[in-house]
């Protein structure tokens, strides 16, 4: 996949604005030197925004987070709270993640977001999550882990009530019910992988809709119309 191909289809045919997110392939810090090329062949477009998320895990330099900072890169750090919570499912990561989000601060002058992630534990503990979080003054994204370790719809829709008392949380709008918005499967929610095309990321495990060939014209005839306050996959797979 040439990445600088599809950076110059967004210069070309997006509409402003338009963001872009360098994730869900991996730690993004692992080819910082290429994220940077790429970061630098849209500088001179104002109206792309870029953003990023990293496990924390990885220091980099001064340099690096000033280099991200002037190019308005929006750098999310999976943090899931509290030492003993974050460490629950993320490995004894905890104290290296808080040095590095130290070190961010030290050189932007502000925290970076934070991506947390909701399972049952989280829920448990929600009020410790909330105090944890309350001192940074950053915007949170509060994902709801799915799965056989995951919480309903519902338990979250409440969790994220709560926590909106209290912290700057982001709802998100057509994107996904994972990330606090509506379901935007077979909207402008596709997923392309492996020469086929999917309602969204979460339905690579059902049967693709179409070949990656498809142009996006006969895409759009696909539209699905459901409670988009729900999951597609979840409504059909129960």
């Amino acid at each position: 996949m040439d990445v600088f191909r599809i950076l110059e289809n967004v210069r070309k045919y997006a509409r402003h604005p338009f963001k872009i997110g360098f994730v869900g392939n991996g730690e993004p810090f692992l080819d910082l030197e290429k994220l940077k090329e790429y970061l630098s062949f849209i500088e001179d477009h104002t109206w792309i925004r870029a953003y990023t998320i990293t496990n924390g895990t990885i220091p980099l330099k001064d340099g690096d987070y000033a280099f991200l900072e002037e190019h308005h890169v929006n750098v999310g750090f999976s943090l899931d709270g509290y030492r003993e919570l974050h460490n629950l499912y993320r490995g004894h990561t905890f104290d290296m993640v808080m040095e590095n989000v130290a070190h961010y601060k030290a050189v932007t002058g502000h925290y970076p977001t934070f991506n947390v992630t909701v399972g049952r534990e989280c829920m448990e503990h929600r009020e410790q999550v909330f105090d944890f979080f309350r001192s940074f003054g950053s915007r949170i994204t509060f994902s709801r882990m799915i799965g056989s370790y995951g919480i309903s719809l519902e338990d979250y829709w409440q969790f994220m009530e709560e926590a909106k008392g209290s912290l700057s949380v982001r709802t998100g709008a057509l994107d996904c019910t994972m990330y606090g918005g509506l379901c935007g499967a077979g909207t402008n929610n596709y997923f392309f992988a492996n020469g086929k095309v999917y309602f969204c990321g979460n339905c690579v495990d059902l049967p693709p809709v179409a070949d990656s060939h498809i142009s996006f014209f006969d895409l759009e005839k696909m539209h699905l119309t459901f409670d988009r306050t729900h999951c597609y996959k979840e409504g059909l797979c129960g």
